[in-house]
């Protein structure tokens, strides 16, 4: 091979080694063509996916929505045959009306024990009357007998009489002692009482939640997932019946660490959907994840095990999407994305403040 073309071939190799070389330092992003635009494409569509369940056991007898059906927060999803709630909740009811029942018996007895009280008082008083009485007439018969007035069998069936006075008194006396301790029982089981009531109206409350959870219900406004419950299906607690995606919805973009420097809350970012034929979009960086992704992984590496490779790790970053876009209402949780973000810009002072 002649000298002139053996030149040639080694200026195209060097050519096409160095349009090579140039090529890969630009897709990656490297000197000399590092710019201010930092982009990725290990970014999704998120948004809040709640699982539907019941919270009780029973046979569903109602289901009367479809998958992807568009709902409202409140509106039925499915029916539990709640024939044994209902069951449940009269009995509850029966039982508290028992206990109020025995509570308002608890209150007269208080008043009849009061009463019987107000009654040994005053038999208290009219024996201690009697006794005063008593006591006076068997001192005027030994004020007689000393003068030889009065006989000595007066004088004796005097005294007799003024220790059955006393005697009255006394029983008079623990009398009302048992009034006091009678009202004091009633005062002591009236407050069991107002427990067992207590007891009671927590019942019917328990009871009504249950027969409320027989009717699952949408949590939020949203738009269902598929519905796998069906009619005749026996569920238990925790069974998935369904699932609901809110309307919110935001992007999570893993940034490798190594562009995250220059990464701000209130950035603005441009970002295309995979789905909706690169269609562009505007959002702004929200918040930053507290930790890289790995952090959260179930099982994590151990770097201190084996050799040892450097891997650049990545942080998630949440977008917030602005809602006033053409076509934005089609984004859904789990699309993928292309964000890019100009590290180069400048700060709104009004988003700086929000």
């Amino acid at each position: 091979m002649s000298k002139p073309f053996r030149s040639a071939a080694t200026i195209l190799a060097l050519t096409a080694g160095l349009v090579g070389a140039a090529t890969v330092l630009y897709v990656w992003n490297l000197p000399p063509f590092r710019n201010s635009v930092q982009m990725t494409n290990d970014a999704y569509v998120r948004g809040q996916v709640t699982l539907l369940s019941p919270q009780l056991a029973g046979y569903l007898v109602d289901v009367p929505v479809r998958d992807y059906q568009r709902v409202r927060r409140g509106d039925l999803i499915a029916r539990i045959d709640d024939r044994i709630f209902v069951q449940k909740l009269e009995q509850a009811k029966a039982a508290l009306e028992a206990a109020e029942a025995e509570l308002s018996n608890s209150e007269q007895s208080q008043k009849s024990a009061e009463a019987k009280i107000l009654s040994a008082k005053a038999s208290v008083e009219s024996a201690e009357a009697a006794s005063e009485a008593a006591r006076a007439a068997a001192a005027r018969s030994e004020n007689l007998l000393k003068s030889n007035i009065a006989s000595q069998s007066e004088a004796e069936k005097n005294r007799a009489a003024f220790g059955q006075a006393r005697a009255a008194v006394h029983q008079a006396e623990a009398a009302e002692l048992v009034a006091e301790q009678d009202l004091n029982i009633v005062v002591v089981g009236r407050r069991s009482l107002q427990a067992n009531v207590e007891s009671a109206r927590a019942a019917v409350k328990l009871a009504q939640i249950d027969l409320s959870n027989t009717r699952i219900t949408a949590p939020q406004d949203g738009t269902l997932g598929e519905v796998t419950g069906r009619v005749g299906q026996n569920v238990s607690v925790g069974t998935q019946i369904g699932s609901i995606v809110q309307d919110e919805v935001w992007i999570v973009a893993n940034f490798k660490e190594t562009q995250f420097s220059g990464l701000r809350a209130g950035y603005e970012v441009m970002f295309t959907v995979d789905a909706l034929e690169n269609k562009p979009f505007k959002g702004r960086i929200e918040r930053f994840a507290p930790a890289t992704g790995s952090e959260f992984s179930v099982i994590k590496a151990d770097n201190a095990t084996g050799n040892f490779t450097k891997v650049a790790q990545r942080i998630p970053v949440r977008i917030f999407i602005d809602r006033n876009q053409d076509e934005v209402e089609r984004l859904v949780p789990g699309m993928s994305v292309v964000t890019r973000i100009d590290v180069a810009q400048s700060l709104d002072p009004e988003v700086t403040r929000k």
